[in-house]
């Protein structure tokens, strides 16, 4: 699966930072940084993400930490993968640890109309290109054209509600208050080459690529990643209640490969204009691919994070936040109207130029390694090298 990644079009000339899995008997999770000539585990300095991200000043800090060299870049990824993974070897893990992880939904035109689509077809794929034709026609507004929580989408709200064609997607899409709900649990989502779970009951699914930021306790975005908001529309379409099940099973959150830190040459606004693509390959020799444009982002990335924190709602250990997809793939794969939905094997590629590529590979989450590495067993394995005092450590 190496063939689909593609690195970072400028390298690794940031500041990157990430996590590894380090073997042997003084073993456990890394704190790694990311440079041109190989992998640095910091550890020693700094020993959660979640601590490294209360540093002011963080990608300064971070260009001025040693560390032992673990290897170099590609050796790791190629040995990332679930499958032939060697374990006497340095692997990647997710590059994040203690943070809260949340998403936020229905952010982009093209993806609105699509959870509308889940909700009125009930979660029948057969019934999905019916729907999808009849809202085209009923709702007749450019939703691309419509601020979120302005004049003309209150307008156009009151409009819909008249029509009897209201809808709760419609509600966060357009409406004042952003849709930001918990994806998964800290420490439970995989990394790069990691298989993905899909839920073993599910026949309507799809990936979801977006673009992650890192925030700290205080809402300053410190850093940004790739991530893939694994989404079973079958499960969704039935009830809006059933999110949590559509969204939260084992391995169904994939972050990585790893951080690119805001500086000088990387900040808010390359995210705002940049690209993320999506590519999946089956056993079956079914190809997919799709591009996402963040410039047609609904709400900007910024009110997103403030919409997340704030005075009645704190993260200590800080948080994660999904930006949401355009994507919402409705090419057909075997025929029917509900579109795409996956197959055991998928490899799912999702990629920036400006952060690189997150490959996984498709499971159901009953096939999926579960998850038993917790809170506690990073306390544990800390204690265990000497290093619980640097994982609270905060610099100035």
């Amino acid at each position: 699966m190496f063939q689909y990644y593609k690195p970072p079009d400028d390298g690794f000339s940031g500041v990157w930072i990430g996590r590894a899995w380090l073997p042997g008997s003084q073993g456990g999770p890394a704190v790694i940084v990311v440079r041109p000539d190989g992998i640095y585990d910091v550890t020693r300095h700094v020993a959660t993400v979640s601590a490294l991200c209360e540093v002011s000043n963080t990608a300064g800090y971070v260009r001025g930490l040693t560390g032992e060299r673990v290897g170099d870049v590609e050796s790791l990824l190629r040995n990332s993968f679930a499958e032939g993974r060697d374990e006497s070897r340095p692997f990647l893990l997710a590059p994040i640890d203690l943070q809260a992880i949340k998403a936020a939904g229905v952010t982009f035109a093209a993806s609105l109309v699509e959870r509308i689509v889940e909700e009125q077809s009930k979660g029948d794929p057969a019934a999905a290109d019916r729907v999808r034709e009849s809202l085209a026609t009923e709702i007749g507004a450019d939703l691309l054209k419509i601020r979120p929580g302005s004049p003309d989408a209150e307008a156009l709200r009151q409009a819909l509600v008249r029509r009897g064609l209201w809808s709760q997607y419609l509600e966060v899409g357009i409406g004042p208050d952003a849709e930001v709900f918990t994806k998964a649990q800290p420490m439970s989502a995989v990394g790069f080459g990691a298989d993905i779970g899909i839920h073993p009951k599910s026949s309507w699914n799809n990936p979801e690529p977006e673009i992650v930021l890192l925030v700290s306790s205080a809402g300053r975005i410190v850093g940004a990643t790739l991530g893939n908001d694994v989404n079973l529309r079958d499960f969704e379409g039935r009830s809006a209640l059933l999110l949590s099940k559509a969204k939260d099973n084992n391995a169904s959150t994939a972050i990585g490969p790893f951080v690119r830190l805001l500086d000088a040459d990387f900040g808010l606004d390359t995210i705002r204009r940049a690209q993320v693509t999506l590519q999946v390959l089956g056993e079956d020799g079914f190809a997919l691919d799709g591009v996402s444009h963040m410039s047609q982002i609904s709400r900007d990335p910024a009110d997103l994070v403030s919409q997340t924190i704030g005075a009645t709602h704190q993260y200590p250990d800080g948080f994660v936040l999904f930006l949401g997809t355009m994507f919402a793939p409705t090419k057909p794969r075997e025929g029917g109207g509900g579109g795409f939905t996956h197959k055991n094997g998928d490899v799912v590629a999702i990629g920036s130029a400006e952060l690189g590529t997150l490959v996984n590979r498709v499971r159901t989450s009953d096939q999926a390694p579960p998850w038993t590495f917790g809170v506690r067993a990073l306390i544990a394995s800390l204690t265990a090298r000497g290093l619980i005092e640097s994982a609270s450590r905060v610099a100035g």
